[in-house]
């Protein structure tokens, strides 16, 4: 069957790569960018099959008129993926609060202004798909770029109840989790605090580690592959990692924190009384 895509994020990277994808193998997508320029090229190559949208995911009106639009042309949104974010790089102490909620706004209120978007479509239609682009970096936390981290996991938490809550409409959600991936996350498309003094020791450090977890970027037209499968599997996962580096760092955070947990469990029953 046919399916209709909603990507934003589309100008590179993972949604570029995925509604090429999509329209390879005969799929219908609404491909948003904040300049939709960008798309130029697939929309002379796809012109029945591909609508291109300039589209800020901050604003709530705009993304519920892209919605609209989609519709208008192709009647049905089967497969919504909430692609659009960035990365903020600075110590916690250094993040200002205008970065701290332009990243928000971003990565967690664009995502579900989407969301909240489409989910009446699927209601109606009886099912879809929902993908939400979170990180390695969504479970795990790592040094200069804990706002980021801070955004990913409010992302993981409201996607976790929705995938109870619509459950019963036939609505699936997946949270996909890439590793290091050569997508420009860490290059032009990033934001970056003012640097403190103070902290330009641990930030040779935090990098070096960093080179070290991503040492062996991954090809995001590789992911292209998986995530049709993932859109195709009848019973999807709630969480899936991308890349062969996050099982890795996951499996070691979480026997880390059940360790600890246990360890000071005799501080949980005392709270108890």
């Amino acid at each position: 069957m046919i399916k209709t895509w909603f990507i934003t994020g589309t100008s590179r990277g993972f949604g570029r790569e995925w509604a090429v994808a999509a329209l390879e193998r005969g799929d219908q997508v609404v491909a948003t960018a904040r300049n939709a320029a960008s798309l130029d090229d697939l929309a002379s190559q796809y012109p029945d099959r591909l609508l291109a949208l300039t589209l800020d995911v901050d604003d709530k009106g705009a993304v519920e008129a892209a919605v609209t639009q989609a519709l208008e042309r192709f009647g049905r949104i089967d497969v919504a993926v909430n692609n659009a974010g960035y990365g903020q790089f600075g110590m916690v102490e250094e993040i200002t609060e205008a970065e701290a909620r332009a990243q928000f706004e971003t990565n967690v209120f664009g995502a579900l202004w989407v969301t909240q978007a489409v989910l009446p479509v699927m209601r109606t239609q009886g099912g879809g798909h929902v993908l939400q682009v979170s990180s390695i970096g969504g479970i795990s936390a790592f040094p200069n770029i804990g706002i980021y981290n801070a955004s990913k996991w409010a992302l993981e938490g409201f996607s976790q109840a929705l995938a109870a809550e619509v459950a019963d409409f036939g609505i699936k959600v997946t949270l996909v989790e890439p590793g290091g991936f050569s997508t420009d996350w860490g290059g032009s498309s990033a934001k970056h605090s003012a640097p403190l003094p103070a902290y330009d020791e641990f930030r040779v450090k935090a990098a070096e580690a960093r080179e070290r977890r991503v040492s062996s970027p991954g090809d995001p037209a590789a992911s292209a592959a998986a995530v049709l499968a993932l859109v195709d599997d009848p019973n999807p996962p709630l969480r899936v990692f991308f890349g062969t580096a996050p099982i890795g760092i996951a499996t070691a955070d979480y026997e880390s924190r059940l360790a600890e947990w246990k360890r000071w469990q005799h501080l949980s029953e005392l709270s108890q009384g």
